[in-house]
């Protein structure tokens, strides 16, 4: 567990910058690749209710427990708070269910998935009667005061923020008592989020970069869509290095001082993944892959684009 470089969060707290992602990890195959990322020494596990396989995850956590791979504080776990469980008493409700279904007592980290809330209720992704997206009208200012409440309970030991943009975040630091350690979000080549990084930066709030190599098994993928694993110029960068191109885009994150969270349920892929601290990328090189920037989002949230907290809706950063 000690090859992994820590970032300090603002509240004190060490969090390791490289974790396996646990998104779209089909529930009969992650168990397996929770257990195979702590044996080849991922200490951060990225959870989310909306993923539909926290018990999995749990599963393999319990069999690297019990066997002695690793202790309860060896391991680095995060999971989010989903859209409809924004009302403030959903709050706590939320975060014991993770709990439970994880086999934990406490997070590491717990984040607002998304700064809208949609309708509250047993459907995760709740429709209207002519099939537009169902939407709530709760604060996200008043469900980060919940979540503050997690901590002070002991619940979880940090609490952040994931897809909020700049507005949103400083709307945040204006309402809070605890502010958020990190802000989860999309970044790689194509979208480099250098702007927002550098304000979060500003702030002392830590960057989780998710999707970094452009989430190619997204469900809403189009056969003619960017592959950013299959850009020749990127290609072109990774072959002098000897790397694949999974390799760089991940050492590229890596070297912009974010927490990375590559998701994998292969363990020869989830081996590469993790071998990305024999090598550097130039000053050159990085310039270069900050270069191919287009705004290219590759997890919009279209189906609630009307909302009026999507982070967005209106092209901001």
């Amino acid at each position: 567990m000690t090859k992994v470089p820590t970032v300090k969060f603002n509240n004190g707290q060490e969090f390791p910058i490289y974790g396996l992602g646990t998104w779209k990890s089909a529930p009969g195959a992650v168990t397996q690749a929770v257990k195979d990322a702590i044996d080849i020494g991922y200490p951060h596990i990225d959870c989310a209710h909306i993923y539909g396989n926290e018990a999995e995850v749990g599963e393999g956590l319990k069999a690297k427990f019990n066997d002695g791979t690793v202790k309860r504080e060896d391991i680095y776990i995060t999971s989010k708070l989903w859209n409809t469980m924004h009302r403030p008493d959903l709050v706590e409700s939320a975060i014991r269910t993770t709990l439970k279904n994880l086999g934990l007592e406490y997070l590491d980290l717990y984040l607002i998935h998304w700064p809208f809330a949609l309708k509250e209720g047993d459907d995760l992704f709740p429709k209207n009667s002519d099939g537009t997206t169902a939407y709530s009208d709760v604060d996200y200012v008043d469900t980060w005061k919940a979540m503050e409440d997690l901590v002070k309970k002991g619940l979880t030991k940090s609490i952040g923020i994931s897809n909020f943009n700049k507005r949103q975040t400083a709307r945040i630091l204006e309402n809070c008592t605890i502010k958020p350690v990190t802000n989860q979000i999309e970044v790689h080549p194509y979208l480099n989020q250098q702007k927002l990084i550098d304000y979060l930066k500003s702030k002392d709030i830590v960057v989780t970069a998710y999707s970094p190599l452009g989430s190619p098994d997204r469900p809403w993928a189009k056969p003619d869509d960017p592959q950013l694993l299959q850009d020749q110029k990127i290609k072109n960068i990774a072959d002098k290095y000897a790397k694949t191109t999974a390799q760089l885009l991940l050492r590229y994150g890596v070297q912009r001082n974010l927490i990375v969270i590559p998701k994998s349920v292969t363990k020869s892929r989830i081996e590469a993944n993790f071998n990305i601290w024999d090598f550097c990328l130039s000053d050159k090189d990085m310039e270069l892959l900050n270069g191919f920037d287009c705004k290219g989002r590759f997890c919009p949230f279209t189906d609630a684009i009307t909302h009026k907290d999507h982070p967005f809706a209106n092209d901001e950063y």
